[in-house]
């Protein structure tokens, strides 16, 4: 991709998917704020060659490099809540986490998740068979 650049986050993409051009929309957020890190995005149907040799299957899904070495993926918008409406802030703490950027927040607490955590812990008291279902979409299934 770029030999020069220490940290790159590669967005593999699609012209014709919208949650394509919700991640387009945060990352130009985020390479105007973090210029320690080079961003780019690759039309998946166009590179078929980088996208099968990084084993890219979903789309939108953003390749985190850092050193030259393929450190994670964020595939999708799981890691991003399940929703279509994540703020910028919880998508570079995302990031942060494999090192591509700096981050000057907590690592270990998602922005978005600050009270989702704190009713998360409340139930882990109750002993409830939900509590630990981690399959199901957004766990608000029922």
């Amino acid at each position: 991709m770029s030999k020069k650049s220490e940290n790159i986050v590669c967005h593999f993409y699609l012209d014709t998917t919208e949650r394509c051009k919700i991640v387009d929309k945060h990352l130009r957020i985020l390479a105007s704020k973090h210029i320690e890190a080079k961003f780019c995005k690759v039309n998946a149907e166009k590179c078929p060659f980088l996208t099968q040799r990084l084993r890219i299957k979903v789309i939108p899904s953003i390749a985190l490099i850092k050193d030259s070495k393929t450190k994670d993926y964020i595939v999708g918008f799981t890691d991003l809540g399940n929703c279509d409406d994540f703020s910028t802030e919880m998508i570079e703490w995302r990031i942060a986490q494999s090192g591509a950027i700096d981050y000057s927040g907590d690592l270990l607490t998602p922005p978005d998740n600050k009270k989702r955590q704190f009713f998360e812990n409340k139930n882990k008291t109750i002993k409830s068979s939900r509590a630990y279902d981690s399959d199901s979409s957004d766990g608000l299934d029922d």
